[in-house]
């Protein structure tokens, strides 16, 4: 019996075809051209907002780059990864959602997937590391006395030759890029789940390391965080001034790196799911028109970064003696 239930299992891989080779043209749109219009002034909103947001950032952060703290470093580079979505992918997918087609071809849409992983994957593993300096800065506080700039540094060529082997793994023939079942934007081709058990390996391995585990990482991190300012809160107050400064810088620190998290993983978990639905679910199931919208929301994760920054800086200049007088004077110092 278990014979002939993996023979039809086998057969069933066998016979799936997947979307992009069924049509004869895949990069033809199959959405209306007024729902691509819309799509395409949404992701141009998106693609300005995001650009200016995060080049700001990494220009006032440059006027200042030997001050900056290890965390500010990796917030930096965070800012990178977005401005790299936003520069080299966005300008893709708004031009073809504009044109009603994907007009790149193949290669174009290898290289947007690529783009899009890269970045994506660089944007996440960095949040990752960001969290667990902040784990271990406020719940190991001798961490603190030995992190240097040189160590950030180490940190950032880790994240950025781990977003480049995964990104670039699909290219040795274990993956691949693909056309989005909507046809004007490219992917990581999860379909391939559906084909074979060595595509079924290649997408668990995507989802565990770029995925599940850096999130696991991540909640750990500020779950452990959360309950250690609960339980510490009486205990700095009886410090002196300087002490409580730089608790409060700390805390601050912290709350963006929540808020970050919390953002891209709001933009991208239905993305994440959508695409695991793809893989693993009835194949077909899940509507053109459907899987558009959590597409669009993860694309949008670049923009929310530099809105987090301003808020969090203005509440705490506000919240000072001196309100903006003190931040202003705070900038000039810097």
């Amino acid at each position: 019996m278990s014979g002939m239930a993996s023979d039809h299992n086998n057969s069933s891989q066998e016979e799936y075809i997947p979307h992009y080779l069924q049509e004869e043209d895949p990069f033809a749109s199959k959405l209306s051209r007024e729902a691509d219009i819309i799509a395409g002034i949404y992701l141009t909103i998106i693609g300005i907002l995001s650009t200016l947001g995060n080049g700001y950032v990494i220009f006032m952060s440059s006027k200042r780059k030997k001050k900056l703290r290890p965390a500010e470093i990796m917030t930096v580079n965070l800012a990178v990864c977005d401005l790299g979505i936003s520069v080299v992918g966005k300008p893709f997918s708004i031009i073809s959602f504009f044109s009603h087609r994907w007009v790149f071809g193949w290669i174009g849409c290898r290289w947007y997937g690529w783009a899009g992983f890269f970045f994506g994957c660089g944007s996440l593993i960095t949040m990752t590391a960001v969290s667990l300096d902040r784990y271990l800065k406020i719940c190991h506080l001798s961490y603190g006395t030995w992190l240097k700039r040189h160590h950030a540094f180490i940190c950032l060529a880790i994240i950025w030759a781990y977003a480049t082997f995964w990104a670039t793994v699909p290219f040795a023939g274990v993956g691949s890029y693909a056309p989005e079942p909507f046809g004007t934007s490219c992917t990581l081709d999860w379909w391939l789940a559906q084909a074979s058990v060595a595509g079924q390996a290649f997408v668990l391995s995507i989802l565990f390391f770029c995925l599940l585990f850096p999130t696991a990482v991540i909640v750990f991190s500020y779950v452990k965080i959360i309950l250690k300012v609960k339980s510490s809160t009486k205990e700095v107050a009886h410090y002196d001034t300087r002490v409580q400064n730089s608790h409060i810088l700390e805390m601050k620190l912290t709350k963006v790196a929540m808020l970050i998290c919390a953002g891209f993983l709001i933009a991208w978990i239905p993305y994440a799911v959508v695409s695991v639905w793809s893989a693993f679910g009835r194949p077909d199931s899940v509507p053109i028109q459907f899987s558009v919208v959590p597409t669009l929301l993860a694309k949008s994760a670049a923009m929310y970064n530099p809105i987090i920054y301003q808020v969090i800086d203005c509440k705490f200049a506000c919240c000072r003696p001196g309100g903006l007088k003190a931040k202003s004077s705070s900038k000039k110092s810097r």
